[in-house]
């Protein structure tokens, strides 16, 4: 709970996964992907209820094993390659009423991002409280400028994703990329067509913590980053 507002932590977890396979459980250096995002919403101070939102019996299982509640699991219709996590929220919340179960704010963590820790969710519910903001998502840095990017057309010609006369990188405005870390919103503004990549206001986290697990090679730049003690957890 923070200022008397009650806290659910939602993690998203269908069992299919095209990139790799089982990715929301795979093994991350003796340990699920997964339980890195539940231990991380365990340790926050503001969390009140850790629910994950899945339709297979393994990662639920995995889930319970870590901490996390999972209390029924997602539709299939709410399962496919093309579903929006909104209609997870939305279903997860309705269910969670009939329960008699209430929440203020919602933590969207995805179990892709398992460096995001729990200074970085309490921070980020910090912000949002502090400065009255209306909704969260973390960033981070991007390496490259758009400035630097190149559309080729047709004829193989080149242009400008975006016109600039700025040649020195020192001299470059800093640009930001969506994490897919930590989305936050108010329960109440949460609705069925809603996008929280439109969130408002940026919380920023370094590149290191901000690695998304999509792909085999994004699983082995996660270990090493591990072995070589990059990140903090």
């Amino acid at each position: 709970m923070i200022n008397n507002k009650k806290v659910l932590a939602f993690i998203p977890a269908r069992k299919g996964s095209k990139g790799i396979k089982n990715k929301n459980i795979i093994d991350l250096c003796g340990k699920p992907l997964i339980s890195y995002t539940i231990q991380a919403g365990k340790k926050s101070k503001y969390i009140d209820n850790i629910i994950v939102s899945t339709d297979g019996e393994e990662i639920a299982n995995v889930a319970r094993n870590y901490g996390a509640n999972v209390p029924f699991f997602r539709p299939k219709e709410l399962s496919e390659d093309n579903s929006n996590v909104i209609t997870a929220i939305t279903y997860t919340i309705e269910e969670l009423k009939k329960r008699g179960e209430y929440y203020d704010i919602l933590v969207l963590l995805q179990p892709t991002s398992p460096f995001r820790n729990e200074k970085h969710i309490d921070e980020a519910l910090e912000l949002l409280i502090n400065n009255n903001l209306t909704s969260i998502l973390s960033v981070c840095e991007s390496d490259k400028s758009p400035t630097l990017i190149r559309k080729i057309d047709e004829n193989r010609k080149i242009k400008p994703l975006i016109e600039s006369n700025i040649s020195l990188r020192q001299k470059m405005e800093k640009y930001y990329l969506l994490n897919g870390a930590i989305y936050i919103n108010y329960i109440k503004d949460i609705k069925i067509d809603k996008y929280l990549k439109d969130n408002e206001y940026g919380y920023i986290m370094d590149k290191y913590h901000s690695i998304d697990i999509d792909e085999p090679i994004d699983l082995e730049i996660a270990k090493l980053y591990l072995e070589r003690n990059m990140v903090i957890l």
